[in-house]
């Protein structure tokens, strides 16, 4: 059986959220959505949870940004895939963002996250046996 591909997805506007999730869904992820930065540096700490990428917001409200999530689950999982998405930053992602990352710029089709993940998932190198 196929190990289940988890990807977080941190996006505070609900109706986004839902529409990247199903799309995401229809790729053939399981998706743990979130709300905020704090939330979605809690999941990466979560050792239940074995995340395959992340899809983040760069703006989500007060607190931990994109930027912020994406530092973070680098430090933890150094290798993840990260798409960001953003309205009105994505000029800062040279300087920002963490290599070998994705930026979309809003407004995008939701299929095109669903692009990025997996593009990103195929460029990750596979995870020897311990």
């Amino acid at each position: 059986m196929e190990p289940t591909v988890i990807v977080l997805l941190a996006e505070d506007d609900a109706l986004i959220g839902l529409a990247l999730q199903v799309a995401l869904e229809e790729g053939g992820y399981a998706v743990k959505h979130v709300s905020s930065g704090a939330e979605a540096m809690a999941a990466v700490d979560e050792p239940e949870i074995a995340l395959a990428a992340i899809v983040t917001d760069i703006k989500l409200g007060a607190g931990a940004d994109g930027w912020d999530v994406a530092r973070h689950a680098r430090e933890a999982i150094p290798a993840i895939p990260i798409v960001y998405m953003s309205g009105d930053s994505a000029h800062e992602h040279s300087a920002r963002g963490v290599p070998d990352s994705v930026m979309l710029q809003k407004p995008f089709a939701p299929a095109q996250v669903v692009t990025a993940v997996s593009t990103l998932l195929n460029a990750v190198p596979p995870q020897q046996p311990a």
